[in-house]
């Protein structure tokens, strides 16, 4: 009878690992982005698109990206009652003497592209102590762009186009796969060393690493 094969397959937790990583990275960024919106972006046209608790903060990559989504009772950003939507749902008007001008707030924009990259910095924690394998860490760390991808161009119904939006992405990403592969490289060789107690014949500083003996 063949030996049975030994397999590391493990769909229940890699979906769990999955979610985690991905929940832990929109729990920092919902913790990053509102307050640092609230204090630094303008905050006239901040209220049109939603407020900085907005939803569409985080997952609309229009957001990031700098380009207004208000848009006019006809279509067109300077009507008579300028209309804010977030996730295709109307939250807010204004009329002709307080609407917002439809000029986009640069400021926002490179907030929010922080708020990423200090996420992405956490995830190098988060991958170091759930993930731990040095081969993985690519994995999870490009399925987690690649779910957020998908999500951002369902909620913002179009795919990203900006180039400043990939940018973000791709520095994220690089920033997230050597950091925490270093890490977890390092942490597999501390704990593959071996240590081979000392004889009581031999002195301490014959011993080099646990393994070699140095000869005189």
């Amino acid at each position: 009878m063949a030996p049975k094969r030994n397999t590391n397959w493990d769909p229940i937790l890699l979906i769990s690992q999955i979610v985690s990583i991905q929940t832990l990275h929109y729990l920092t960024l919902s913790i990053l982005v509102p307050p640092l919106l609230s204090f630094f972006a303008e905050t006239t046209s901040l209220s049109y698109e939603g407020g900085a608790a907005s939803i569409g903060m985080i997952m609309d990559w229009r957001e990031m990206a700098g380009r207004p989504t208000v848009r006019g009772i006809h279509g067109d950003r300077w009507g008579a009652y300028s209309w804010a939507w977030s996730g295709g749902k109307r939250i807010g008007y204004g009329s002709q003497e307080d609407r917002w001008d439809g000029q986009a707030d640069p400021m926002r924009g490179w907030i929010i592209a922080l708020c990423w990259l200090m996420a992405c910095s956490a995830d190098i924690y988060y991958l170091y102590a759930l993930i731990r394998r040095p081969r993985l860490i690519l994995d999870f760390a490009l399925t987690l762009v690649f779910n957020h991808l998908v999500l951002t161009s369902y909620y913002s119904a179009s795919i990203p186009t900006s180039g400043f939006f990939w940018l973000v992405m791709v520095g994220g990403s690089i920033l997230t796969v050597v950091m925490a592969e270093q890490l977890c490289v390092k942490r597999e060789m501390s704990e593959g060393l071996s240590v081979v107690p000392v004889q009581e014949d031999q002195a301490v500083d014959e011993v080099e690493l646990g393994t070699l003996l140095r000869r005189d």
